[in-house]
């Protein structure tokens, strides 16, 4: 049987805020003239009730060496706050200089809005899109575009709705 090598660290949300973090990954340089820099990718993590505060537990299954980049997201009434930070040996540390995000909040009026994205050959994606409110990532359906030969992603919206949707970028 073979062993899952990883590690785990926990933060406490105050009462009415949820934080979902997301490892950045760096495409293989292979695959970098036809597929985006980085992709994201959303920790799995358990939560426990702590009194009034919700403790989380967050999971990296494959911790580097030079450690883990991780965006860290804070879901509270009508705002998200955003930090950076990295996993090196058995410690996070938050970065005090941000790096640039971009990031949008999606709403449409229309019946049904389609979001499209391209996937990388492992099936990662540069763009996660979430629902504010329950925190949960809008799941996308993947297909397989003949025209572009590519795998790709598509996400339905719902009308009326906010989403909040971010990509890593270079900053060049």
């Amino acid at each position: 049987m073979e062993a899952i090598q990883g590690k785990h660290f926990s933060i406490t949300d105050p009462e009415g805020v949820k934080t979902v973090i997301y490892q950045i990954n760096k495409t293989e340089k292979e695959f970098l003239k036809e597929y985006p820099k980085y992709t994201v990718e959303r920790l799995n993590s358990t939560e426990e009730l702590v009194g009034n505060f919700n403790k989380k537990t967050f999971y990296v299954d494959n911790p580097q060496k030079d450690g883990n980049q991780l965006v860290i997201l804070s879901f509270g009434e009508d705002k998200v706050i955003i930090n950076n930070g990295i996993l090196i040996e058995d410690q996070v540390k938050i970065t005090r200089k941000p790096t640039p995000f971009k990031f949008q909040t999606l709403y449409s009026e229309q019946k049904t809005e389609y979001k499209e994205f391209q996937y990388t050959p492992n099936l990662k994606r540069p763009i996660s899109i979430i629902d504010p409110e329950t925190t949960e990532e809008v799941k996308p359906v993947l297909y397989f575009d003949e025209k572009t030969n590519e795998v790709k992603g598509k996400c339905k919206l719902k009308p009326y709705k906010s989403y909040f949707a971010f990509e890593i970028r270079d900053s060049k």
